[in-house]
């Protein structure tokens, strides 16, 4: 049920492309997002998603935080997340969605520290965060991964220029090939809609992308993400807990509430369906 429920936090949108005449493309953000890959230096991140299940909204999130880039892309984080229950959502859903809201992580060094929901429930006396050992998350909700550079080579050469952004769909197929992550059968063949928000320097502001499924028992399905990128080049430095505040998910024994493992992030929260 978990792995589900992680599953609908991904976008949908199916009216987000519309027609309009080309025009001159702006500064090729593959390019400029090579650039900003300096070690101490980063992103802001401010994150918006809205699903929607037949007709009825289910879920609303935020994540803020900030991301540090290595020489080749992403390689720490600071994310927190802010989940939001509507009114009339069943106890069970709703339990979830509380143990995964206003949860904090820090990935760094290869490692993954939660605090917070269902991360800050059962821990010894004086902990404050659960270490994933091994386990690098260095992503949001959004299903277009700009960081990747397959990815955003794919999503800019199928996508058209709309007054300098870059607008187009492609399938959850095509994305997960981009990511070296094969999906087939009745996901791989949705249709993913997306927009990039470039400025004059090729600079991501802005990417919005959205689905629609429909998950049988669950419902028919409608979501969207928005994503903005502020503060380009800005020095960051993430570094992790005091070993004093954490304590390994192996070290809290197979009874412990603590989820087993972390929800995908993206795509990659969608598996083989």
């Amino acid at each position: 049920m978990k792995r589900i429920i992680a599953g609908l936090a991904v976008a949908a949108m199916s009216t987000l492309v519309t027609a309009a005449p080309a025009q001159a493309a702006p500064l090729s953000p593959v390019k400029t997002l090579k650039q900003q890959f300096k070690p101490g230096h980063g992103v802001r991140v401010s994150e918006t998603s809205r699903t929607i299940t037949d007709g009825k909204e289910s879920m609303s999130a935020k994540t803020t935080g900030v991301l540090e880039f290595g020489r080749s892309g992403v390689v720490a984080v600071d994310l927190k997340t802010r989940t939001e229950i509507p009114k009339g959502t069943s106890e069970d859903v709703a339990a979830l969605l509380r143990g995964m809201s206003n949860a904090r992580s820090l990935s760094v060094g290869g490692d993954t520290y939660m605090q917070g929901g269902l991360f800050s429930d059962d821990l010894p006396e004086g902990k404050k965060w659960v270490r994933y050992q091994g386990v690098q998350a260095t992503g949001t909700d959004q299903m277009i991964d700009v960081f990747n550079a397959k990815v955003l080579k794919t999503v800019v050469a199928k996508a058209k220029v709309v007054k300098g952004d870059y607008r187009g769909s492609l399938t959850v197929k095509e994305l997960g090939k981009a990511l070296g992550q094969p999906i087939s059968g009745k996901v791989g063949k949705v249709k993913v809609s997306y927009l990039l928000d470039v400025d004059s320097k090729g600079l991501i502001k802005r990417v919005v992308s959205g689905w629609t499924f429909d998950f049988g028992l669950l419902g028919k399905t409608e979501s969207v993400i928005e994503t903005r990128y502020t503060g380009w080049g800005a020095k960051v430095k993430i570094v992790a807990p005091p070993e004093s505040e954490w304590v390994d998910l192996a070290d809290l024994g197979a009874d412990t509430e603590v989820p087993s493992e972390l929800p995908g992030k993206g795509i990659h929260s969608l598996g083989q369906r």
